[in-house]
């Protein structure tokens, strides 16, 4: 992994420093209730799962104690995207605030816009990187999924990268996913969990959220040893519509009672886990609404997307187990990682 070299031979402060992290983690994972839901509210009425009170704002500085993963449909995301400067720039500022970003509808015949956009977003001093899945989709229309993250604060496990399998074709794009890992010291202590990347076709909405159910549970018992996912992306649908997806043994999501399209109209976004496993989360959560937070009017703001990101917060410390991982996996969706672009 990058800079593992110069972290086996940490500088005076780097060790105080890992040493007080070391401290705290330990501290939080003593504190950590195992099988505590997110902060208390009302229950969602369609399917009794539990809520948090609201959006956050953005620190104006990313925390040591809190993982930001933000989930981004940038709208037909291709070369003529990334060819309009003022675009870019809006976009770099928007991948800055987090610590992973998955995005979906990255569309283009071009292999070049990733990388491109990766350097502007780096054009500052940032160390982040990408990974990209294959082009997918039943149309000649093609999209591809795509995880950036802050190499300084993140390591992914290249082994996970992969597409989950769709023998019976219930997706039109099926989800991208990997794992990943909090750059803490010592590293038994990282956060460790599976990020799983989607957008459903809108079209079908009712029976891709459906599957999306058993692509959840396929997930939690792909690795004995990983009970951590968050499934996130463009679902084209809000917590009203989750039916079995919602109505998961633990089922969560961070987003509730606010739109995130960037006409303010639909609820389409969201994070959703499994809150007994992920007591990491920190019920923390935000829709970074673009015209308000860079002063866009609302046709600027559509050149960008007409998706907002979405986003949680969550400790970059492992909690402790709360308890071992769901049933096994139903028949239709399941499997092993399969090869992706890189």
């Amino acid at each position: 992994m990058a800079n593992r070299a110069s972290r086996s031979r940490p500088t005076r402060p780097a060790a105080v420093a890992s040493v007080l992290a070391a401290a705290a983690c330990l501290l939080w994972q003593a504190t950590a209730a195992p099988a505590a839901p997110p902060p208390p509210s009302a229950p969602d009425a369609a399917n009794g799962a539990i809520q948090p009170p609201g959006p956050s704002l953005l620190p104006p500085s990313r925390p040591w104690d809190a993982v930001l993963v933000a989930s981004f449909n940038i709208q037909v995301f291709g070369e003529t995207k990334v060819a309009k400067p003022q675009v870019v720039e809006v976009l770099a500022r928007i991948v800055r605030q987090f610590d992973i970003v998955a995005i979906q509808e990255v569309r283009s015949k071009s292999d070049s816009v990733i990388p491109s956009f990766v350097r502007a977003v780096n054009a500052d001093g940032s160390r982040y990187h990408w990974v990209i899945g294959p082009r997918e989709g039943r149309t000649v229309s093609k999209e591809q999924y795509c995880f950036l993250y802050d190499t300084n604060r993140i390591e992914i496990d290249a082994g996970s990268i992969g597409v989950v399998p769709d023998p019976a074709g219930k997706l039109h794009r099926p989800p991208m996913h990997a794992r990943f890992r909090t750059r803490v010291i010592p590293e038994a202590m990282a956060f460790t969990f599976w990020l799983v990347d989607i957008h459903t076709d809108p079209d079908e909405v009712p029976q891709e959220i459906d599957a999306l159910a058993d692509v959840f549970e396929a997930m939690r018992t792909l690795r004995a040893d990983e009970d951590d996912v968050i499934l996130l992306g463009d679902l084209n649908a809000g917590p009203p519509q989750f039916a079995r997806l919602g109505r998961m043994p633990g089922a969560a999501w961070a987003v509730a009672g606010v739109t995130t399209n960037t006409h303010r109209t639909k609820t389409y976004d969201n994070l959703i886990f499994d809150r007994f496993a992920t007591a990491e989360y920190l019920g923390r959560w935000g829709v970074l609404d673009m015209q308000s937070t860079f002063g866009l009017p609302l046709d600027r703001a559509l050149e960008v997307s007409d998706h907002n990101p979405v986003w949680a917060a969550f400790h970059p410390c492992e909690a402790p187990p709360a308890r071992t991982p769901g049933p096994q996996a139903p028949a239709g969706i399941a499997g092993g990682p399969a090869a992706v672009a890189r």
